[in-house]
C-alpha cells in the first residue's frame, strides 16, 4: 500500500509538471472542478484496492489532457470560453448595490459588505465596484483606485 501511495503521489507530481501551471489554476469554476477531480482520483488510487496504479495514472493523465484541451480551445475560440467560463458580474457600482445582479447571482449584501471590509474599507460609498468573478471570488475596487475603469471591460453589468 505504501509503494502504491508513493507511486501515485509521484505520478500526480509528474502529471502536474508536464501539464503546466494552468492545470491547477483556479481561474474559473471548471478549473476548480478539475483540481478537485485530480485530488479525488489520487484518493481513490490510495484508498481503493480495486483500482490499480495503472488505471489511476491513466485517469490522472486523462484529466490533465482534457484540462489542457479545454484551456487550449478557450484561448483559440472566443465562443469556447463562453461555454466553459461564466462572465464576471458587477454587483455594486459607485457604492450602490445592483439588486437584480445580486438576485441573479444569489449573492447577499452581507457577502458584498464582507468583501469590502476584507479590503480594509469601512465605507461602501468609497467603493467604485464589486465584481463577482468567474471563479466565484469577489473583487473590490475602491473609488480612489478605479482609474479609467478599463479592468471592468467584459464585466456584465445588470441594473447599471
Amino acid at each position: 500500500m505504501a509503494v502504491i501511495g508513493a507511486s501515485a503521489y509521484l505520478t500526480v507530481v509528474v502529471v502536474l509538471r508536464l501539464s503546466g501551471k494552468r492545470t491547477l489554476a483556479k481561474l474559473n469554476a471548471f478549473d476548480l472542478v478539475v483540481t478537485v477531480a485530480l485530488g479525488s482520483t489520487l484518493a481513490t488510487i490510495l484508498l481503493n484496492s480495486d483500482v490499480s496504479w495503472t488505471e489511476g495514472a491513466l485517469a490522472l493523465a486523462v484529466l490533465a489532457l482534457l484540462q489542457s484541451l479545454v484551456a487550449w480551445g478557450t484561448v483559440r475560440w472566443p465562443g469556447g470560453r463562453k461555454v466553459v467560463t461564466a462572465r464576471p458580474t458587477l454587483l455594486l457600482r459607485d457604492g450602490r448595490a445592483l439588486p437584480e445582479a445580486l438576485r441573479a447571482e444569489r449573492v447577499t449584501m452581507d457577502e458584498v459588505r464582507q468583501a469590502v471590509r476584507a479590503t480594509g474599507s469601512g465605507d461602501l460609498t468609497s467603493t467604485a465596484a464589486v465584481v463577482l468573478e468567474s471563479d466565484g471570488s469577489l473583487s473590490v475596487i475602491s473609488a480612489s483606485r478605479l482609474g479609467n475603469g478599463s479592468s471592468l471591460e467584459g464585466v456584465r453589468a445588470r441594473d447599471a
